[in-house]
Protein backbone atom coordinates (compact mmCIF):
# COMPACT_ATOMS: atom_id res chain seq x y z
CA UNK A 1 0.00 0.00 0.00
CA UNK A 2 1.46 3.35 -1.09
CA UNK A 3 0.65 5.93 1.57
CA UNK A 4 2.90 8.70 0.24
CA UNK A 5 1.67 11.83 -1.55
CA UNK A 6 1.22 11.11 -5.30
CA UNK A 7 4.12 12.01 -7.56
CA UNK A 8 3.99 15.65 -8.57
CA UNK A 9 2.15 16.76 -5.44
CA UNK A 10 3.47 18.22 -2.19
CA UNK A 11 2.23 18.96 1.30
CA UNK A 12 2.42 22.61 2.31
CA UNK A 13 3.16 22.37 6.02
CA UNK A 14 2.12 25.03 8.59
CA UNK A 15 5.31 27.13 8.56
CA UNK A 16 5.35 27.19 4.75
CA UNK A 17 1.59 27.84 4.62
CA UNK A 18 2.13 31.08 6.55
CA UNK A 19 4.39 32.30 3.74
CA UNK A 20 1.78 31.32 1.16
CA UNK A 21 -0.95 33.14 3.09
CA UNK A 22 1.19 36.27 3.30
CA UNK A 23 1.88 36.18 -0.46
CA UNK A 24 -1.78 35.53 -1.31
CA UNK A 25 -2.94 38.41 0.91
CA UNK A 26 -0.46 40.75 -0.77
CA UNK A 27 -1.72 39.73 -4.21
CA UNK A 28 -5.35 40.18 -3.13
CA UNK A 29 -4.59 43.68 -1.82
CA UNK A 30 -2.98 44.65 -5.13
CA UNK A 31 -6.00 43.33 -7.07
CA UNK A 32 -8.32 45.38 -4.88
CA UNK A 33 -6.22 48.46 -5.59
CA UNK A 34 -6.50 47.78 -9.33
CA UNK A 35 -10.27 47.27 -8.84
CA UNK A 36 -10.43 43.58 -9.74
CA UNK A 37 -13.00 41.23 -8.18
CA UNK A 38 -12.41 37.62 -7.13
CA UNK A 39 -14.05 34.69 -8.96
CA UNK A 40 -14.04 31.02 -7.96
CA UNK A 41 -14.78 28.29 -10.51
CA UNK A 42 -15.22 24.49 -10.17
CA UNK A 43 -12.23 22.21 -9.81
CA UNK A 44 -13.37 20.16 -12.82
CA UNK A 45 -15.20 21.02 -16.03
CA UNK A 46 -16.60 19.22 -19.06
CA UNK A 47 -13.62 18.04 -21.12
CA UNK A 48 -14.94 19.78 -24.23
CA UNK A 49 -14.40 23.16 -22.58
CA UNK A 50 -10.64 22.71 -22.62
CA UNK A 51 -10.59 20.99 -26.01
CA UNK A 52 -12.36 23.98 -27.56
CA UNK A 53 -10.98 26.72 -25.34
CA UNK A 54 -7.34 25.72 -24.94
CA UNK A 55 -7.00 24.03 -28.34
CA UNK A 56 -6.69 20.44 -29.57
CA UNK A 57 -3.16 21.07 -30.84
CA UNK A 58 -1.74 22.11 -27.48
CA UNK A 59 0.40 19.88 -25.28
CA UNK A 60 -2.04 20.51 -22.43
CA UNK A 61 -4.96 18.90 -24.27
CA UNK A 62 -2.98 16.20 -26.04
CA UNK A 63 -0.70 15.06 -23.21
CA UNK A 64 -1.30 16.67 -19.84
CA UNK A 65 -4.98 16.62 -18.86
CA UNK A 66 -6.42 14.51 -16.06
CA UNK A 67 -9.63 13.29 -17.71
CA UNK A 68 -12.15 10.79 -16.38
CA UNK A 69 -15.73 9.60 -16.90
CA UNK A 70 -18.25 10.15 -14.13
CA UNK A 71 -20.98 7.65 -13.30
CA UNK A 72 -23.24 9.23 -15.88
CA UNK A 73 -20.70 8.58 -18.64
CA UNK A 74 -19.79 12.27 -18.97
CA UNK A 75 -16.17 13.14 -19.76
CA UNK A 76 -14.81 15.52 -17.13
CA UNK A 77 -11.35 17.06 -16.70
CA UNK A 78 -9.56 18.53 -13.70
CA UNK A 79 -8.86 22.09 -14.82
CA UNK A 80 -5.35 22.39 -16.33
CA UNK A 81 -5.52 26.19 -16.62
CA UNK A 82 -7.76 29.03 -15.47
CA UNK A 83 -8.81 31.14 -18.44
CA UNK A 84 -11.23 28.68 -20.09
CA UNK A 85 -13.11 28.19 -16.80
CA UNK A 86 -13.37 31.92 -16.13
CA UNK A 87 -14.58 32.61 -19.67
CA UNK A 88 -17.12 29.78 -19.35
CA UNK A 89 -18.41 31.36 -16.12
CA UNK A 90 -18.49 34.77 -17.83
CA UNK A 91 -20.67 33.37 -20.64
CA UNK A 92 -22.88 31.08 -18.54
CA UNK A 93 -23.67 33.78 -15.97
CA UNK A 94 -24.11 36.48 -18.63
CA UNK A 95 -21.52 38.79 -17.10
CA UNK A 96 -21.33 40.43 -20.52
CA UNK A 97 -24.63 42.07 -19.55
CA UNK A 98 -23.12 43.68 -16.48
CA UNK A 99 -23.41 47.49 -16.83
CA UNK A 100 -19.91 47.86 -15.42
CA UNK A 101 -17.58 46.96 -18.27
CA UNK A 102 -14.99 45.66 -18.71
CA UNK A 103 -15.37 42.80 -16.23
CA UNK A 104 -12.09 42.56 -14.29
CA UNK A 105 -11.53 39.33 -12.34
CA UNK A 106 -8.83 37.52 -10.39
CA UNK A 107 -8.63 34.00 -8.98
CA UNK A 108 -6.56 31.63 -6.89
CA UNK A 109 -6.98 28.06 -8.08
CA UNK A 110 -5.35 24.64 -8.14
CA UNK A 111 -4.52 23.30 -11.61
CA UNK A 112 -3.67 19.75 -12.66
CA UNK A 113 -1.26 18.79 -15.43
CA UNK A 114 0.28 15.40 -16.08
CA UNK A 115 3.85 16.42 -16.85
CA UNK A 116 7.30 15.49 -15.57
CA UNK A 117 7.61 16.95 -12.06
CA UNK A 118 10.63 19.15 -11.42
CA UNK A 119 11.60 22.00 -9.15
CA UNK A 120 8.79 24.56 -9.22
CA UNK A 121 6.68 22.55 -11.66
CA UNK A 122 4.21 20.10 -10.14
CA UNK A 123 1.30 18.00 -11.36
CA UNK A 124 -0.94 19.79 -8.89
CA UNK A 125 0.01 23.45 -9.05
CA UNK A 126 -1.34 26.61 -7.48
CA UNK A 127 -2.04 29.55 -9.74
CA UNK A 128 -2.98 33.17 -9.32
CA UNK A 129 -4.60 34.61 -12.42
CA UNK A 130 -6.26 37.72 -13.78
CA UNK A 131 -8.79 38.03 -16.62
CA UNK A 132 -10.33 41.15 -18.18
CA UNK A 133 -13.24 40.79 -20.62
CA UNK A 134 -15.07 43.50 -22.49
CA UNK A 135 -12.36 45.87 -23.71
CA UNK A 136 -10.08 45.93 -26.76
CA UNK A 137 -8.19 48.97 -25.45
CA UNK A 138 -4.39 48.46 -25.53
CA UNK A 139 -4.33 50.34 -22.21
CA UNK A 140 -5.89 47.21 -20.64
CA UNK A 141 -3.01 45.10 -21.98
CA UNK A 142 -0.59 47.48 -20.32
CA UNK A 143 -2.66 47.50 -17.13
CA UNK A 144 -2.56 43.75 -16.54
CA UNK A 145 1.18 43.66 -17.30
CA UNK A 146 1.54 46.50 -14.79
CA UNK A 147 -0.52 44.51 -12.27
CA UNK A 148 1.69 41.42 -12.69
CA UNK A 149 4.90 43.43 -12.40
CA UNK A 150 3.51 45.27 -9.35
CA UNK A 151 2.85 41.92 -7.64
CA UNK A 152 6.44 40.82 -8.06
CA UNK A 153 8.03 44.16 -7.22
CA UNK A 154 5.96 44.80 -4.08
CA UNK A 155 6.90 41.35 -2.82
CA UNK A 156 10.51 42.45 -3.22
CA UNK A 157 11.70 40.75 -6.42
CA UNK A 158 14.34 42.68 -8.37
CA UNK A 159 15.76 40.24 -10.93
CA UNK A 160 12.88 40.38 -13.39
CA UNK A 161 12.68 40.39 -17.17
CA UNK A 162 9.51 41.23 -19.10
CA UNK A 163 9.30 39.82 -22.64
CA UNK A 164 6.48 40.81 -25.00
CA UNK A 165 5.38 40.07 -28.54
CA UNK A 166 2.39 40.55 -30.80
CA UNK A 167 0.64 37.59 -32.38
CA UNK A 168 -1.50 39.91 -34.51
CA UNK A 169 -5.13 39.67 -35.53
CA UNK A 170 -6.63 36.84 -37.60
CA UNK A 171 -5.47 38.29 -40.93
CA UNK A 172 -1.90 38.75 -39.68
CA UNK A 173 -1.83 35.26 -38.23
CA UNK A 174 -3.12 33.68 -41.46
CA UNK A 175 -0.38 35.36 -43.47
CA UNK A 176 2.25 34.36 -40.92
CA UNK A 177 0.90 30.80 -40.85
CA UNK A 178 1.29 30.48 -44.62
CA UNK A 179 4.87 31.77 -44.37
CA UNK A 180 5.70 29.30 -41.58
CA UNK A 181 4.29 26.36 -43.53
CA UNK A 182 6.36 27.34 -46.55
CA UNK A 183 9.46 27.77 -44.39
CA UNK A 184 9.26 24.55 -42.35
CA UNK A 185 7.83 22.13 -44.94
CA UNK A 186 11.25 21.38 -46.54
CA UNK A 187 12.51 20.47 -43.03
CA UNK A 188 9.45 18.50 -41.95
CA UNK A 189 11.21 15.14 -41.68
CA UNK A 190 13.92 16.74 -39.49
CA UNK A 191 11.42 18.01 -36.92
CA UNK A 192 10.10 16.09 -33.91
CA UNK A 193 6.80 14.24 -34.27
CA UNK A 194 4.95 16.93 -32.34
CA UNK A 195 6.18 19.66 -34.67
CA UNK A 196 5.30 17.59 -37.72
CA UNK A 197 1.73 17.56 -36.41
CA UNK A 198 1.88 21.26 -35.51
CA UNK A 199 2.93 22.07 -39.05
CA UNK A 200 -0.53 20.95 -40.13
CA UNK A 201 -2.57 22.17 -37.14
CA UNK A 202 -0.88 25.28 -35.73
CA UNK A 203 2.58 25.97 -37.20
CA UNK A 204 3.17 28.98 -34.93
CA UNK A 205 3.53 26.57 -32.02
CA UNK A 206 6.64 25.10 -33.65
CA UNK A 207 8.42 28.24 -32.46
CA UNK A 208 7.62 27.22 -28.87
CA UNK A 209 9.09 23.72 -29.21
CA UNK A 210 11.76 22.79 -26.66
CA UNK A 211 12.93 19.75 -28.66
CA UNK A 212 13.65 21.57 -31.94
CA UNK A 213 14.66 24.96 -30.55
CA UNK A 214 18.27 24.53 -31.75
CA UNK A 215 17.31 23.46 -35.29
CA UNK A 216 18.82 25.91 -37.84
CA UNK A 217 15.38 26.48 -39.37
CA UNK A 218 14.25 27.99 -36.07
CA UNK A 219 16.79 30.77 -36.33
CA UNK A 220 15.59 31.81 -39.79
CA UNK A 221 11.85 31.30 -39.26
CA UNK A 222 9.61 34.15 -40.43
CA UNK A 223 8.77 36.61 -37.65
CA UNK A 224 5.14 37.43 -36.88
CA UNK A 225 6.24 41.06 -36.55
CA UNK A 226 6.94 41.12 -40.30
CA UNK A 227 3.37 40.02 -41.02
CA UNK A 228 1.43 42.36 -38.76
CA UNK A 229 -1.09 44.40 -40.72
CA UNK A 230 -1.40 48.12 -40.08
CA UNK A 231 -4.04 47.75 -37.38
CA UNK A 232 -2.13 45.06 -35.47
CA UNK A 233 1.13 46.95 -35.71
CA UNK A 234 -0.49 50.16 -34.41
CA UNK A 235 -2.06 48.20 -31.53
CA UNK A 236 1.29 46.72 -30.51
CA UNK A 237 3.01 50.11 -30.71
CA UNK A 238 0.40 51.60 -28.38
CA UNK A 239 0.90 48.81 -25.83
CA UNK A 240 4.64 49.45 -25.91
CA UNK A 241 4.05 53.20 -25.55
CA UNK A 242 1.89 52.69 -22.46
CA UNK A 243 4.50 50.41 -20.86
CA UNK A 244 7.19 53.00 -21.56
CA UNK A 245 5.04 55.74 -20.04
CA UNK A 246 4.64 53.58 -16.91
CA UNK A 247 8.40 53.14 -16.67
CA UNK A 248 8.14 49.37 -17.23
CA UNK A 249 11.17 47.95 -19.05
CA UNK A 250 10.52 45.24 -21.64
CA UNK A 251 12.16 43.23 -24.40
CA UNK A 252 10.43 42.26 -27.66
CA UNK A 253 10.89 38.58 -28.52
CA UNK A 254 9.58 37.71 -32.00
CA UNK A 255 9.48 33.97 -31.12
CA UNK A 256 7.30 34.34 -28.01
CA UNK A 257 4.04 32.58 -28.90
CA UNK A 258 2.83 31.07 -25.58
CA UNK A 259 1.53 27.50 -25.38
CA UNK A 260 -2.22 27.97 -25.87
CA UNK A 261 -4.15 28.34 -29.11
CA UNK A 262 -6.45 31.15 -28.00
CA UNK A 263 -3.85 33.95 -27.88
CA UNK A 264 -3.77 36.87 -30.35
CA UNK A 265 -2.30 40.37 -30.33
CA UNK A 266 -0.31 40.95 -27.11
CA UNK A 267 1.55 38.01 -25.55
CA UNK A 268 3.97 38.33 -22.66
CA UNK A 269 6.07 36.46 -20.13
CA UNK A 270 7.81 37.57 -16.95
CA UNK A 271 11.01 35.74 -16.06
CA UNK A 272 13.35 35.56 -13.10
CA UNK A 273 17.00 36.30 -13.73
CA UNK A 274 17.99 35.53 -10.14
CA UNK A 275 21.17 33.49 -9.80
CA UNK A 276 20.44 29.87 -8.99
CA UNK A 277 16.74 30.09 -9.79
CA UNK A 278 16.91 27.20 -12.24
CA UNK A 279 16.67 26.41 -15.94
CA UNK A 280 12.96 27.17 -16.20
CA UNK A 281 12.87 30.91 -15.62
CA UNK A 282 9.27 31.82 -16.49
CA UNK A 283 7.26 33.16 -13.54
CA UNK A 284 4.10 34.30 -15.32
CA UNK A 285 2.67 34.48 -18.80
CA UNK A 286 -0.42 35.63 -20.58
CA UNK A 287 -1.89 37.58 -23.43
CA UNK A 288 -4.95 38.71 -25.32
CA UNK A 289 -7.57 36.20 -26.43
CA UNK A 290 -10.13 38.04 -28.57
CA UNK A 291 -12.50 35.39 -29.97
CA UNK A 292 -12.40 32.96 -27.05
CA UNK A 293 -15.68 34.18 -25.55
CA UNK A 294 -17.39 33.58 -28.94
CA UNK A 295 -15.75 30.14 -29.21
CA UNK A 296 -17.35 29.21 -25.88
CA UNK A 297 -20.83 30.39 -26.89
CA UNK A 298 -20.81 34.04 -25.84
CA UNK A 299 -21.10 37.30 -27.79
CA UNK A 300 -18.19 39.04 -29.46
CA UNK A 301 -16.17 40.07 -26.40
CA UNK A 302 -12.43 40.81 -26.34
CA UNK A 303 -10.39 39.45 -23.44
CA UNK A 304 -6.92 39.37 -21.94
CA UNK A 305 -5.34 37.71 -18.91
CA UNK A 306 -2.36 36.03 -17.31
CA UNK A 307 -1.50 33.14 -14.99
CA UNK A 308 1.16 33.21 -12.28
CA UNK A 309 2.46 30.05 -10.60
CA UNK A 310 2.61 30.48 -6.83
CA UNK A 311 5.19 27.71 -6.39
CA UNK A 312 7.52 29.55 -8.73
CA UNK A 313 6.81 32.86 -7.02
CA UNK A 314 7.81 31.40 -3.64
CA UNK A 315 10.93 29.93 -5.29
CA UNK A 316 11.87 33.33 -6.74
CA UNK A 317 11.48 35.00 -3.35
CA UNK A 318 13.75 32.38 -1.80
CA UNK A 319 16.29 32.72 -4.64
CA UNK A 320 16.55 36.45 -3.92
CA UNK A 321 16.68 35.76 -0.16
CA UNK A 322 13.55 37.79 0.50
CA UNK A 323 12.31 37.47 4.06
CA UNK A 324 8.55 37.42 4.47
CA UNK A 325 7.33 39.26 7.59
CA UNK A 326 5.78 36.24 9.26
CA UNK A 327 5.11 36.70 12.99
CA UNK A 328 5.32 33.25 14.58
CA UNK A 329 4.96 34.56 18.12
CA UNK A 330 1.95 33.62 20.22
CA UNK A 331 0.18 36.41 22.12
CA UNK A 332 -0.59 34.44 25.29
CA UNK A 333 -0.07 31.00 26.74
CA UNK A 334 -2.23 30.05 29.73
CA UNK A 335 -0.64 27.68 32.25
CA UNK A 336 -3.13 25.91 34.46
CA UNK A 337 -1.70 24.16 37.53
CA UNK A 338 -3.85 21.51 39.19
CA UNK A 339 -6.99 19.72 38.09
CA UNK A 340 -9.28 22.20 39.83
CA UNK A 341 -8.13 25.03 37.53
CA UNK A 342 -8.82 23.24 34.24
CA UNK A 343 -12.44 24.28 33.84
CA UNK A 344 -11.66 27.94 34.55
CA UNK A 345 -8.70 27.79 32.12
CA UNK A 346 -10.95 26.50 29.33
CA UNK A 347 -13.45 29.28 30.06
CA UNK A 348 -10.74 32.00 30.07
CA UNK A 349 -9.19 30.80 26.81
CA UNK A 350 -12.62 30.92 25.16
CA UNK A 351 -13.32 34.43 26.55
CA UNK A 352 -9.97 35.82 25.45
CA UNK A 353 -10.35 34.40 21.93
CA UNK A 354 -13.83 35.88 21.68
CA UNK A 355 -12.23 39.26 22.37
CA UNK A 356 -9.67 39.04 19.58
CA UNK A 357 -6.69 37.76 21.57
CA UNK A 358 -4.56 34.90 20.26
CA UNK A 359 -4.17 32.40 23.10
CA UNK A 360 -3.37 28.74 23.63
CA UNK A 361 -2.99 26.36 26.57
CA UNK A 362 -1.61 22.94 27.41
CA UNK A 363 -3.67 19.91 26.37
CA UNK A 364 -1.26 17.14 27.43
CA UNK A 365 -1.43 17.33 31.22
CA UNK A 366 2.16 18.53 31.50
CA UNK A 367 3.76 19.88 34.67
CA UNK A 368 4.25 23.61 35.13
CA UNK A 369 7.93 23.55 34.08
CA UNK A 370 7.09 21.68 30.85
CA UNK A 371 4.29 24.13 30.12
CA UNK A 372 6.73 27.03 30.46
CA UNK A 373 9.03 25.29 27.97
CA UNK A 374 6.10 24.94 25.59
CA UNK A 375 5.36 28.67 25.94
CA UNK A 376 9.01 29.40 25.10
CA UNK A 377 8.89 27.21 21.99
CA UNK A 378 5.74 29.01 20.87
CA UNK A 379 7.48 32.36 21.49
CA UNK A 380 4.60 33.52 23.68
CA UNK A 381 4.66 37.23 24.48
CA UNK A 382 2.81 36.69 27.74
CA UNK A 383 2.28 33.72 30.02
CA UNK A 384 -0.73 33.62 32.35
CA UNK A 385 -0.43 31.33 35.37
CA UNK A 386 -3.51 30.02 37.12
CA UNK A 387 -3.01 27.81 40.18
CA UNK A 388 -5.27 26.66 43.00
CA UNK A 389 -4.40 29.65 45.20
CA UNK A 390 -4.98 32.10 42.35
CA UNK A 391 -8.31 30.49 41.58
CA UNK A 392 -9.34 30.76 45.21
CA UNK A 393 -8.39 34.45 45.27
CA UNK A 394 -9.89 35.05 41.80
CA UNK A 395 -6.62 36.42 40.41
CA UNK A 396 -4.21 35.30 37.68
CA UNK A 397 -0.49 36.01 37.32
CA UNK A 398 0.62 37.51 34.01
CA UNK A 399 4.29 37.38 33.04
CA UNK A 400 5.74 39.36 30.13
CA UNK A 401 8.33 36.98 28.69
CA UNK A 402 10.55 39.66 27.13
CA UNK A 403 11.11 41.62 30.36
CA UNK A 404 10.36 38.96 32.96
CA UNK A 405 8.00 41.35 34.74
CA UNK A 406 5.05 39.71 36.44
CA UNK A 407 1.76 41.20 37.65
CA UNK A 408 -1.24 39.85 39.52
CA UNK A 409 -4.51 40.68 37.75
CA UNK A 410 -8.10 40.02 38.89
CA UNK A 411 -9.61 37.27 36.76
CA UNK A 412 -12.62 39.49 36.08
CA UNK A 413 -10.26 42.09 34.55
CA UNK A 414 -7.96 39.79 32.57
CA UNK A 415 -9.61 40.31 29.18
CA UNK A 416 -9.52 44.11 29.52
CA UNK A 417 -5.92 43.94 30.80
CA UNK A 418 -4.68 41.76 27.93
CA UNK A 419 -6.50 43.85 25.33
CA UNK A 420 -4.73 46.95 26.59
CA UNK A 421 -1.37 45.15 26.54
CA UNK A 422 -1.75 43.57 23.10
CA UNK A 423 -4.27 45.68 21.20
CA UNK A 424 -3.95 49.05 22.87
CA UNK A 425 -7.57 48.72 23.98
CA UNK A 426 -8.81 49.12 20.37
CA UNK A 427 -11.25 46.86 18.63
CA UNK A 428 -9.49 43.92 17.04
CA UNK A 429 -9.39 43.96 13.22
Amino acid sequence: MNMKAPRGTVDILPEEAKKWRFVENQLKDICERFHYDEIRTPLFEHTELFQRGVGDSTDIVQKEMYTFEDRGGRSLTLRPEGTASVVRAFVENKLFGNPNQPVKLYYFAQMFRYERPQKGRMRQLNQFGVEVMGSADPAVDAEIIDLAMTCYKELGLNSLKLVINSLGDNESRRNHRDALVEHFTPHKDELCKDCQTRLEQNPMRILDCKTDRDHPAMQTAPSILDYLNEESSAYFEQVKNYLTMMGIDFTVDKNLVRGLDYYNHTAFEIMSEAEGFGAITTLAGGGRYNGLVEELGGPNTPGIGFGMGLERLIMALESENKEMPIDNRLDCFLIAVGDETEEKAVQLVHELRENGIQVDKDYQGRKMKAQFKAADRLQAKYVMILGGNELEQQVINVKEMKTGEQEEVPIAQITKYMREKLLGGNEHD
